[in-house]
C-alpha cells in the first residue's frame, strides 16, 4: 500500500471553503507553533494530519504564533480546504476526530466551522488573552512542573496586584517586548491592554491574566518577570510605570520561562475560542 504524502499532493482546483479550528496543544515537546523545517513544531505536525486526512497540501493561518515551549487552550486556526470534502456537518466531525487520533494527546483540534472568506484567524481577532501560572511554594510540584513557574520564595500578593495597575490602557510596551527583527521599518510596539490582574487559587497556586488587542514578541513572560520581581521586594511597584515610559528593556525584569505561559483565548466579536474566559 502507498502511504499519502502531503508534500507531493496537489492543491485542490476546484472550490474551497475556510475552516476555522480551535486548537489547544502542550508546547513542552514543541519549537514553538511557527513550521520551522528540521524542528518539531505545532504547526508542522498540525498541518501534516490535516493534510493526510483532507488529501491536499494545506496553509494555516493562526492567532498568535507562540514560542518554544508555550502551550494553548485557545489557539484558532483558519484554512482553506476542498469544498467537497466538508459538505456535511459529519465531514468536520470525522476530520476532529481523525486529526486528534494522529496528533493527541499532545495537540487537540474542537469547535470545526465553516466561516466566511473573508474570515481570518489572525487579522479578524479583537483581542487575545493569555494566562500564566505560578508554584509559589517553598518545594516544587511535580504535577505543575510543565504548566506553572516554580517560584520557591514568598510572593506579595498585594505587591504584584500593585504593579499591574500602570499596565492598563494604550501604551508603548518597548520595554517589555523583544523587538522585530530584519524590518527596515521600526514596528510600531503600541498595545491596549485591557486586563491585567492576579488571583489567588490557594494553596501557592497563582494565575496572572492578561488581555490585549494584541501583543509583541515576549511582553507576556516580560510583564510576569518584572511582577515577580516587584513581587519578592526586588523592584518597588511604582518602578514599573517608570521602567515603561522608558522604552528601555534593560529596566524589565528578567523573562519568566515560557512553560507556565498558555494562550487562553481568542476573540472575534461575538465568539471566543474559550467562552468562558
Amino acid at each position: 500500500m502507498t502511504l499519502f504524502d502531503p508534500a507531493e499532493a496537489e492543491a485542490p482546483t476546484g472550490p474551497t471553503r475556510r475552516l476555522r479550528l480551535t486548537v489547544a496543544y502542550d508546547g513542552s515537546g514543541f519549537h514553538g507553533f511557527a513550521r520551522n523545517v528540521g524542528v518539531r513544531t505545532v504547526a508542522g505536525t498540525l498541518t501534516e494530519a490535516l493534510a493526510r486526512h483532507l488529501g491536499h497540501p494545506v496553509d494555516l493561518t493562526c492567532a498568535g504564533r507562540t514560542d518554544r515551549g508555550v502551550h494553548a487552550q485557545g489557539q484558532v486556526v483558519t484554512l482553506d480546504v476542498a469544498a467537497d470534502r466538508v459538505t456535511r456537518d459529519d465531514d468536520l466531525t470525522a476530520l476532529v476526530r481523525a486529526v486528534n487520533r494522529m496528533c493527541g494527546p499532545e495537540v487537540a483540534v474542537r469547535d470545526p466551522a465553516l466561516v466566511g472568506d473573508d474570515v481570518d484567524a489572525r487579522f479578524s481577532a479583537t483581542a487575545r488573552r493569555y494566562r500564566y501560572l505560578v508554584w509559589n511554594h517553598p518545594e516544587p510540584d511535580p504535577f505543575s512542573a510543565r504548566t506553572a513557574w516554580h517560584v520557591p520564595r514568598p510572593l506579595s500578593l498585594p505587591a504584584l496586584r500593585l504593579g499591574c495597575d500602570p499596565l492598563i490602557g494604550e501604551h508603548d510596551f518597548s520595554t517589555f517586548c523583544r523587538r522585530p527583527k530584519g524590518r527596515e521599518v521600526e514596528a510600531s510596539l503600541v498595545r491596549r491592554v485591557t486586563e491585567a490582574a492576579w488571583h489567588d487559587d490557594g494553596d501557592g497556586r497563582l494565575r496572572f491574566e492578561v488581555e490585549a488587542s494584541a501583543f509583541c514578541h515576549q511582553m507576556v513572560r516580560a510583564l510576569v518577570g518584572t511582577l515577580v520581581a516587584v513581587g519578592l521586594g526586588r523592584m518597588a511597584a511604582g518602578e514599573v510605570r517608570a521602567a515603561m515610559d522608558a522604552r528601555d528593556r534593560s529596566r524589565a525584569g528578567d523573562l519568566a520561562p515560557p512553560h507556565g505561559l498558555t494562550l487562553w483565548t481568542v476573540r472575534y466579536g461575538d465568539w471566543s475560542s474559550v467562552p468562558d474566559a
